[in-house]
């Protein structure tokens, strides 16, 4: 099967991201690197999202875009050029279906810490501050964004505290908007260019990425048996 993929590098590094598996991703500091990871993370997100897995990928790079942000720390900025194009509801129906089941398994991630204020990782500082190293500060940046993504394509609301609560009250707020197929392209802060298709993606993208520096910092701290994997990580 071929894997569609989009590269986004800057000096520090390379992040690559699935086309065709929405959310799924690698970073490496070399392209190498970043490449010979995507295999095994197909093959767990395919488990995760209760799709066939597929055990032999071809990763076909599609894009690439190169990018000031700080890659290393996940910093990301790139729209691909899938995500300009209009979607139907099917497309939509399923997107929406991952984000949500993302959200409802970060849920059952977090609450299955025992402790969520101690955590076994160092302080470090990227471009937008201080890096959550708690479960409660994972959890909060990972919902606190909601607000933010479905705001770059016009959708406004006011965050509630329970991330699941969160996102179908942000997808309540897109579907309210009669064109919202249409799959706009915005012009976001910072310069950074955001459609529909992009939030979705970015959604399970983002839950993905705290979701397993969660998972590997609890069971660091306490038995994996007893700390919830819904993500099928390792």
């Amino acid at each position: 099967m071929v894997n569609r993929v989009i590269v986004e590098f800057s000096k520090e590094g390379y992040l690559l991201y699935s086309e065709t598996f929405p959310g799924a991703y690698a970073r490496g500091a070399s392209l190498e690197e970043a490449v010979s990871k995507l295999p095994s993370e197909i093959k767990r997100y395919c488990r995760w999202a209760c799709t066939q897995v597929v055990e032999d990928v071809e990763s076909l790079i599609v894009q690439e875009n190169h990018s000031d942000l700080k890659i290393s720390d996940a910093d990301s900025e790139v729209i691909f050029d899938s995500e300009r194009k209009p979607l139907t509801i099917d497309e939509y129906n399923a997107l929406k279906k991952l984000v949500i089941k993302s959200a409802e398994d970060f849920q059952k991630l977090y609450e299955s810490i025992p402790d969520k204020d101690i955590t076994s990782l160092k302080e470090r500082q990227s471009f937008y501050g201080s890096i959550p190293r708690t479960s409660r500060e994972m959890y909060n940046h990972t919902n606190g964004v909601t607000n933010y993504y479905v705001g770059q394509i016009g959708a406004v609301i006011e965050n509630m505290d329970n991330i699941v609560e969160n996102r179908i009250k942000a997808f309540q707020v897109i579907e309210a908007k009669q064109d919202y197929l249409q799959n706009q392209v915005f012009d976001g802060s910072y310069g950074e260019e955001w459609s529909l298709r992009k939030v979705l993606r970015r959604f399970i993208w983002h839950d993905r990425i705290h979701a397993k520096a969660m998972y590997r910092m609890a069971t660091k701290l306490w038995r994996q048996d007893i700390i919830a994997n819904p993500f099928l990580f390792d």
